[in-house]
């Protein structure tokens, strides 16, 4: 997709959306299917099944896709499509990759250590970019990645999380 086409498919979005701010709220949803016999959850991406376990270092046996790596992999998916579609915005050709590295202390989520945090304790994105673009146009893309990005915004922001348990 090039510039000219972006805009023209986001132009009418952006157009509807001053106009109508309700149209912009947009709910959207994930589901999983606990596993029978095996630690495991099943999650529709929309794409493919991808079945969720334990990670090696919490007892898995590495079968199963990790959800802190699933974390990460959403992150770099959010950003790269975000950067992509503001270099594109700007007429900048980019190429390169993106990387996400996040660090665990697996005794908190095993309870080992009650003090030890459980989730990531620090969290780093990383873009190794291929561009003809100036030192100048690299840090604007990058902070309007940044500004737009929504898995990275969501992880920033901390947005309050309910629970609900809803038995049969």
């Amino acid at each position: 997709m090039d510039r000219t086409e972006l805009r023209a498919r986001q132009r009418p979005l952006k157009e509807r959306y001053g106009q109508e701010p309700e149209a912009a709220l947009i709910t959207l949803h994930a589901q999983g299917r606990l596993g029978d016999a095996a630690v495991s959850c099943s999650v529709d991406t929309g794409r493919a099944v991808v079945a969720a376990g334990l990670h090696p270092a919490t007892g898995g046996d590495g079968t199963f896709a990790c959800s802190g790596d699933m974390l990460l992999q959403a992150l770099v998916a959010c950003a790269g499509v975000t950067l992509r579609s503001v270099a594109t915005n700007r007429g900048l050709a980019v190429g390169g990759t993106v990387r996400a590295e996040g660090d665990l202390d697996f005794r908190g989520t095993l309870g080992v250590d009650r003090s030890a945090p459980v989730g990531f304790r620090s969290i780093r994105l990383v873009f190794d970019l291929e561009t003809t673009a100036g030192e100048d146009e690299i840090a604007e893309l990058v902070a309007t990645t940044e500004r737009y990005c929504v898995v990275l915004q969501t992880l920033v922001a901390g947005p309050p999380v309910t629970v609900a348990v809803e038995a049969h």
